[in-house]
This record gives C-alpha cells, structure tokens and sequence, in this order.
C-alpha cells in the first residue's frame, strides 16, 4: 500500500498570502490578519518579550560595547541557551515523548531519521551541531559586531524618549523587512552558485525544531547579514536584539514539523508553516513567506491545494522542454 503524501494538511486551504495584496481590499480581513500575527499571544510578541528580557537581563550598555570584553561571551551564551531550550524543548515534546503523537503533524515519515547523508550518521545530531556550532555563533557574532557599531557611531541609534512613534513602529515592520530579505536570499542560495550549501539544509525533507538553524556556515551568513540594516535604518539595540531573535528563534518554530500546539482540543499555539513545509518537499515552491507575494509574482506559489501541485508539475515541466528559459 503506497504511504500518503501528508499526514496532515491545515483545514483553511487553498493557503492564501496576506489580504493586503487583495483587490478589492477588504478592511476586515486585513484588521484580522495582523492583529491575529499579533494578539492575545503570538510568536511576535513573545520574541519582542525574549528581546526585552534580554537586553536588561543579558546584553550590555553601549558603554560597554564600545570595547571588547566579556559581554561578548555573554551575548554567545545568551543565543546558545535560549536556542537550547527552544529547540529541544519542542523536541522533547513533539518528537522524543510525542506528547501530541502525530496529531497535526506534516509529514507521516518519522523524525529524526538516519542516513549517510547526515553528520554523524544521525540527523538530530547533524541539525544540533550546524544549529549550535554554526547558527549561533554567527548569530552571535554579527550581533557583536552590531553592538559595537551602534556604540562607535558607526550605525545610527535611536531611544524610545526621542523618536517614541519609529521605535514602535520598527517591531511591526521587522517581519515586513524578514519577508523581503528572506526571498531574495532564498532564491539565491537556489542558483547555481549557491545551493552547494543550502543543500545541507536541504538535508531536512522532513523537519523538526533543530532543522530550521540547521545551514552551513555561507548560508548563516548571508541570513543573519539581514542584521546589516541597522548599519541605515536608526534603531535601539533592543531592536536588533529582536530582529536577530526573529530570524533564529522563528525559524525553529517554524520547522516544528506540526501545525501548532493543541490542548484541550482547541490550538494553543501556531508553530510550522505548512507553506514552508511545501517548500522542504518540493525544493522549487515557496521561497519567500505570505507576508509579501513575491512567490505569486514570480509563479512559484503552491497554495498547498491539488490544483497548486498541478501548476507545480507543469511549471516545472515546461522547464525541461527544449528552449525553455
């Protein structure tokens, strides 16, 4: 008997990208969009929460970060931990105690598995060590190096006293900004050029929580170089604080392999973007996120309907005809 292709797919499919890009526009549907990525509680507010926290808790002053000292070590293992727990905390969870079985999971293959395509043999270990020993400390590192410019001048700073209005408005746009960087990266690590290593993320057809920092070093770089726009935009050190979080915390949430967390029969809490799972099984769909329809542009959008495969399939037909750019 042939195994199906999902063991679960979400309930509001065709997968629709944000009703901003709708027309007519439709004031309802946009309110509920992002209020609902906002409120009561959300991925973005709790990794606001993370940034706040940590820079009382476990960052310095821009005193401090004008010359090299232990505060350096302690912006690593801040990253370090909170990855730690992050990630193996959903790990323990949905995949070693399997708490929620295979209740709104993905993917029906198991993770983690084993294969010579993995570090070690093991690809929990092979994710772990990339996240840990890659991820973080370049994480870290451009967070440093951040830090250190802020405190020279070298970027522009701002404090919530003096431009009150831009210091909320830069947490809102954060996400705006990690859609439009993150397609743009993304199709470039798909070239030619490129996927040499983005194909050891791509290790991960199925994926858990260690998976989504799970990248060779050149493609950590080019992810976390999302950091540089602090170098032109003014912004609090919290701010960078957060839109590093966004980009290393999220993308463990995101790979969690399930739709989210349920209790009590009802969804706690949104994790794995099924739009992104599609893009694990089929390579060449869904580089970028809904906030921003570049997929829909550039006609590589799978809604994750049977209709969306089919467009995938001769999409990529065409590709093999002769001539065909």
């Amino acid at each position: 008997m042939s195994r199906k292709e999902w063991n679960h797919t979400p309930d509001a499919l065709p997968i629709r990208i944000a009703p901003i890009w709708y027309w007519p526009p439709n004031p309802s549907e946009i309110f509920k969009w992002y209020v609902g990525a906002w409120l009561p509680i959300s991925v973005n507010l709790v990794i606001v929460a993370l940034a706040f926290g940590s820079l009382w808790w476990a960052s310095p002053t821009l005193e401090d970060a004008a010359t090299p000292g232990l505060w350096m070590a302690q912006v690593w293992l801040r990253n370090l931990v909170l990855t730690f727990l992050l990630a193996h905390g959903l790990h323990m969870i949905f995949h070693e105690w399997a708490l929620q079985g295979q209740d709104h999971k993905y993917d029906p293959r198991p993770y983690p598995r084993r294969g010579r395509m993995f570090t070690f043999d093991r690809q929990l270990a092979d994710n772990m060590f990339w996240a840990l020993a890659s991820g973080v400390t370049i994480w870290s590192g451009l967070e440093i190096a951040m830090w250190w410019a802020m405190a020279h001048g070298f970027a522009p700073t701002i404090t919530f006293g003096t431009h009150p209005i831009w210091f909320v408005a830069v947490f809102f746009l954060i996400p705006l900004w990690e859609s439009f960087y993150f397609y743009w990266i993304h199709r470039l690590l798909h070239t030619n050029l490129f996927y040499r290593f983005h194909a050891l993320h791509h290790r991960n057809t199925d994926v858990g929580p260690w998976s989504g920092l799970s990248m060779h070093p050149v493609e950590h770089l080019l992810y976390f170089g999302t950091a540089l726009i602090h170098f032109v935009v003014p912004t609090h050190p919290v701010h960078l604080i957060c839109h590093l979080m966004f980009f290393g915390l999220y993308a463990i949430l995101t790979h969690t392999g399930f739709e989210g967390f349920w209790a009590g029969g009802k969804k706690r809490l949104h994790l794995g973007n099924f739009h992104h799972q599609l893009h694990h099984r089929y390579f060449e769909v869904n580089y970028g996120t809904l906030e921003i329809p570049w997929d829909v542009l550039f006609g590589s959008f799978h809604d994750g309907s049977e209709d969306g495969k089919a467009r995938m399939k001769e999409r990529l037909a065409r590709r093999k005809r002769p001539g065909a750019p």
